[in-house]
């Protein structure tokens, strides 16, 4: 008894820490999903449908390039300061120079895969061009990955979300002036600047500095060589996320790009909080493994269970108010997107599955798996589009996707006798749900 009360008191600390750190990024969610949706939904209005679909079917062409720029590093970094502090000059100056590089060479690839696709679409290449950009100055969140690894995300919410607030009100600006839709891409390129500027004053402040920053070549080719599999599956899970809109664009129009935009705008803006929750508790669980598997694995479970009765609690209002929500939210011109969003939403159970086991993958060594169940979910994805949607246009695309996602976040664990035990950890904390049966406390 005496042991355990000795434990918990020697474990304090660090979970008030992960939970100082949790509200802070939830502060965060919650102001980018209240600002960013009112914001947003602003914009869906004042462009219309067809200007709204033109918009997203860019962001979504340059998101399937911004894998690039962040090459599998973040949750590796993390892991690495974790275990080895003394060398986090090293590892972030080597994963900076790389996420630099990563960003000019993503750009390059959107832009000339536009041009290439669509050479007569001038409005089209000039929007990717702009938001293909953004990946150049992300490299600068190798910051937020330094004080994600010291659970002081505080620091990182400060200055993010200044620039956030910031460019709400310029997107507020630009639609009472009546700006064209360019102006908008510029005002998300500006975020991302200011942003990274936000990041290195704030550094600055806490003591640290870019100056002690140091470049290893031999440790690039050691961090690539371990990252490269989650590049090719932070790839395919980007395109399966966004193949969608791509598609639609192709087979039916922007104007139903438009329609189904509005619909994953909901849907999508409740996956910030999976992100927020995991990117704090996984300094804990990388050092769990460390010390006690039980521990270990009893942080995996109750990470996993709280995602998922989140997620339930989010999708089971919003699928049946999905025509109240839209209407409302959007107006009568988007009405086609509330049967979308009644099935889409459901995707978010299956990625909150997904984000709460990322760091076992990464703790087990296991992301040529992860890369596998990725295109394993991309391909069914691909397929489901062609086949859905001609037949149900939007509908069928939010079908699809809510497969793909089931498939790649959690069934294809069941397919390979190493991931079999996070399936069933999985499957359990959705079976829990129902029965009166409690993990044990940490």
């Amino acid at each position: 008894m005496l042991d355990k009360l000795a434990n918990v008191k020697k474990l304090s600390p660090q979970l008030i820490k992960i939970i100082a750190n949790t509200g802070w990024l939830f502060l965060d969610r919650i102001l980018r999903m209240g600002l960013g949706l009112f914001v947003g939904v602003w914009v869906a209005r004042y462009l219309g449908v067809e200007q709204f679909g033109v918009f997203n079917y860019s962001i979504a062409f340059a998101a399937l390039f911004s894998t690039v720029a962040k090459l599998g590093l973040d949750n590796i970094l993390v892991r690495r300061i974790v275990h080895k502090p003394e060398n986090s000059n090293q590892l972030l100056g080597t994963v900076f120079g790389l996420k630099i590089l990563g960003g000019f060479i993503s750009a390059l690839l959107a832009i000339g895969s536009i041009v290439m696709f669509k050479h007569d679409d001038y409005l089209t290449i000039s929007l990717v061009a702009i938001l293909a950009s953004v990946g150049i100055f992300q490299a600068f969140d190798t910051i937020d990955l330094w004080f994600q690894s010291q659970v002081q995300s505080k620091y990182t919410v400060i200055a993010k979300n200044t620039a956030f607030i910031a460019i709400a009100l310029l997107k507020i600006t630009l639609i009472n002036i009546h700006a064209p839709l360019q102006a908008f891409a510029w005002a998300t390129l500006a975020e991302s600047c200011l942003g990274a500027v936000g990041l290195i004053i704030i550094f600055n402040i806490s003591g640290y500095s870019l100056r002690s920053w140091s470049l290893d070549l031999s440790l690039a080719k050691i961090l690539l060589k371990e990252s490269y599999p989650l590049i090719f599956a932070g790839l395919s899970v980007i395109i399966y996320m966004k193949v969608d809109q791509i598609m639609l664009g192709e087979m039916i129009g922007k104007d139903a790009v438009g329609i189904y935009s509005a619909a994953a705008r909901i849907s999508e803006v409740w996956y910030l909080i999976p992100v927020a929750i995991s990117s704090s508790v996984s300094p804990a669980i990388f050092a769990a493994k460390e010390i006690n598997e039980a521990l270990y694995y009893r942080r995996i479970e109750k990470l996993t269970q709280t995602l998922v009765l989140i997620s339930l609690v989010i999708a089971l209002p919003m699928s049946f108010l999905s025509k109240t929500v839209i209407v409302t939210l959007f107006g009568e011109e988007y009405a086609a997107a509330a049967p979308i969003l009644a099935i889409h939403i459901w995707a978010s159970l299956f990625v909150f599955l997904g984000v709460a086991v990322t760091s076992w993958y990464i703790s087990e060594g296991l992301t040529n798996l992860a890369l596998c169940r990725s295109l394993i979910a991309l391909v069914i994805n691909i397929l489901l589009n062609l086949l859905l949607i001609p037949l149900y246009t939007g509908v069928g695309a939010a079908i699809a996707t809510v497969i793909s996602y089931a498939v790649g976040h959690v069934f294809a664990n069941a397919t390979h006798h190493k991931t079999r035990k996070i399936f069933m950890i999985q499957v359990k904390s959705l079976l829990n749900l129902f029965t009166n049966n409690r993990t044990s406390k940490d």
